[in-house]
């Protein structure tokens, strides 16, 4: 089914992913290999994982046969994820057998809910970290090399690794993700990341626009500035006299960067950040990921609009398009409140471009309440869409107070419904653009030929055109879309 997207959530051409990166610095000996699963935010933690250990003198590995340390990042969203990890540790028990002195170790968001089972019971690792404790990678390795279980899941209200300079990881060195803030303080009933990653926390703001320029100055073109919501994003500036943390005088690296963009102001929310990301350059294109409908702001909107190389593409979250379902999920709006976010979308960006995620059968839904998730989608007409069937995650608020109780054969009925109907408007969208150029930055080759380039478009649409020998990736090209399928833009380049 043509229905992916770029750079949807959970790519799943990454899953199980195995990070190769070049060797920092001196090398102490050791091998390390890690493998990602989940979402965007967990890549990129890997990313800050590499570069701790790197910094270690730590080299990589493709192959977990050769590796000293393994590390496996875990992901708790997915129903199968907890299966698919504990079949894998049984695989590097495997190797560990061969290689008694090997370290293994969870990482992420399976980390707190699972030490327990993972380090006593099942005897399946050495080291258990959650995603606020990455610094302390080497010292419980270390507790490691000298015969103990080690863990640390504590979870913080102040870290963000704004000053790791994150290694980056199977890059094409033209896209890269920046995290600009940990955590999330929505508690949707059927979430389990507020628990596993931990309260709400903003990243330094001239160390995520510094980030962006030094990614800039090294080739890359296009940045997603990642948050489980970037609409709360909000970070003080600390007062010089009062603070010697990031943005501090102290801290003269992030300041000096400050100043060649301007101050920013005392309080910078979303908004403040898209336009100083945006103003690093206007080669940079700018993406972000994930917006909550209660918090995005016309602020955000007019932002956009003003800055012609931050994409008109915004992906918000709608799970059900019935209030009183939208109510138990504790989603804190309903159905008219996101009618009116998405009204003011078209409004104010009227070539913006729109996806959603949805959730069918959640507890107790009716076939009534069902429908208005299907109303939702002809009302919207989304480019594109994750669609999933309800399932219960543990520890959270949904699985305590609420039954599981749709039969899984009309989840899956009323899924289907909703695929096909994204199918049927995905390619509504994709033909619209048919006799038009869209601005398109090469990625690389075609995944089915190395004849055609592929890239983005600013709707964030993938493009299919012939190889020009006048352009190369990273460079951007305009491009005449002659034909679509319901994702894929199909064309070639004019001047």
């Amino acid at each position: 089914m043509d229905l992916l997207i770029p750079d949807k959530v959970h790519d799943e051409s990454r899953q199980g992913e195995a990070l190769i990166l070049e060797p920092v610095g001196k090398h102490n000996g050791r091998k390390l290999y890690i493998e990602s699963y989940g979402c965007a935010m967990n890549f990129s933690d890997s990313e800050i994982v590499a570069s701790i250990l790197a910094e270690k003198g730590f080299e990589t590995t493709s192959d977990f046969n050769n590796a000293d340390v393994i590390f496996i990042n875990t992901c708790s969203i997915r129903e199968n994820a907890e299966v698919r990890v504990r079949n894998r540790l049984k695989e590097f028990a495997g190797a560990k057998f061969r290689n008694p002195g090997m370290v293994v170790g969870v990482l992420g968001c399976m980390a707190e809910r699972l030490k327990a089972k993972f380090l006593e019971e099942e005897k399946l690792v050495d080291v258990v970290v959650g995603p606020d404790a990455y610094r302390d990678l080497p010292n419980l390795i270390e507790q490691v090399d000298s015969g103990q279980r080690a863990v640390n899941v504590l979870l913080s209200r102040e870290e963000t690794y704004a000053d790791i300079s994150p290694v980056r990881l199977n890059s094409n060195g033209i896209n890269a993700f920046v995290s600009i803030m940990r955590g999330c303080d929505n508690m949707c009933s059927f979430c389990v990341v507020p628990f596993t990653r931990g309260r709400e926390r903003s990243r330094d703001a001239y160390s995520v626009v510094a980030e962006c320029k030094d990614l800039f100055d090294k080739g890359y073109r296009e940045v997603t500035l990642l948050g489980q919501n970037v609409d709360s994003y909000k970070w003080t500036k600390p007062h010089p006299a009062l603070s010697k943390g990031e943005g501090s005088e102290e801290d003269g690296k992030v300041l000096s960067f400050g100043e060649d963009l301007g101050e920013a102001p005392e309080v910078v929310n979303f908004a403040n950040l898209l336009e100083m990301v945006a103003l690093v350059s206007p080669e940079l294109r700018v993406r972000f990921s994930t917006s909550h409908p209660k918090d995005i702001t016309d602020e955000v909107l007019h932002t956009i609009a003003k800055y012609e190389n931050i994409c008109n593409y915004i992906h918000l979250p709608v799970q059900s398009g019935n209030s009183r379902i939208l109510d138990i999920m504790n989603r804190t709006y309903d159905r008219e409140w996101y009618m009116n976010r998405i009204d003011a979308i078209r409004r104010i960006i009227p070539e913006c471009a729109i996806s959603t995620d949805v959730i069918t059968g959640f507890c107790t839904e009716t076939e009534d309440e069902h429908n208005d998730t299907v109303t939702m989608m002809d009302y919207v007409k989304y480019d594109f869409a994750y669609m999933f069937k309800y399932s219960e995650r543990p520890g959270t608020l949904a699985a305590k107070r609420y039954a599981d109780d749709i039969p899984e054969e009309i989840k899956q009925r009323r899924l289907a419904q909703i695929v096909a109907k994204q199918q049927e408007y995905s390619f509504y969208r994709m033909q619209a653009r048919i006799g038009k150029v869209e601005k398109v930055l090469i990625e690389g080759y075609s995944k089915k030929s190395d004849k055609d380039y592929c890239g983005r478009s600013d709707q964030n649409a993938m493009v299919i055109f012939p190889v020009s020998e006048n352009y190369k990736p990273g460079q951007y090209v305009n491009v005449l879309v002659e034909r679509t399928t319901s994702a894929t833009l199909i064309g070639t380049i004019v001047d």
